[in-house]
């Protein structure tokens, strides 16, 4: 069986183990996958030793791990720090994600997400760092009005770009085209994560 196809297989079934046991069990938060690679100055970094113990990965995993920990405490400031400044998503900026963090909190609790690594590439645009990660993973939480454990959103080997900024990865936005059948009023797809 060929990488891709291994990996995408990977991917699916974690992904729906994620969903399926959302409910009953913490799900692992930030994960770097086995067959990943890292492409770095034209030189590919593989194996999950060598990929756990690069600076580069280590600092893309604290920062999405520092996310992760605003999110479960609800603290918007601190979760914010995760976004560039220059964050743009199809339009939205990081004052429209602070206000669609806002609605979040307000109508979920026991929010937690999952972010399976399996592609990443530094590349330097305009004499700065930034990195093109492709993710798998979801947004989950409690409905406040229900107390049902549900999948706010998911994302399937979408590419997060992040830039490095004061010393860490900040997010930047996702690759991925709007979807022509929203609604007006209604975000584009992952705008969060």
């Amino acid at each position: 069986m060929n990488r891709n196809r291994t990996t995408s297989m990977f991917l699916t079934l974690s992904l729906a183990l994620s969903w399926a046991l959302a409910p009953l069990v913490a799900v692992a938060k930030v994960q770097v996958l086995p067959e990943t690679t890292l492409l770095v100055e034209g030189k590919k970094v593989t194996g999950q030793n060598r990929l756990q113990d690069h600076r580069i990965v280590k600092e893309l995993l604290a920062s999405f791990e520092r996310a992760e920990a605003a999110l479960k405490k609800e603290d918007m400031d601190s979760l914010m720090e995760f976004y560039a400044p220059t964050y743009d998503y199809h339009g939205l900026k990081e004052i429209d994600v602070r206000r669609v963090w806002g609605e979040v909190f307000e109508h979920y609790k026991a929010l937690e997400s999952l972010h399976l690594f399996s592609d990443i590439k530094v590349v330097p645009v305009n004499h700065e760092l930034r990195l093109e990660v492709t993710c798998t993973g979801g947004l989950y939480g409690t409905d406040e009005r229900t107390g049902n454990r549900i999948t706010l959103d998911s994302w399937f080997r979408e590419v997060h770009y992040l830039v490095k900024e004061g010393g860490v990865w900040r997010f930047l936005g996702n690759a991925g085209e709007v979807p022509t059948g929203a609604p007006f009023s209604s975000a584009p797809h992952h705008p969060l994560f």
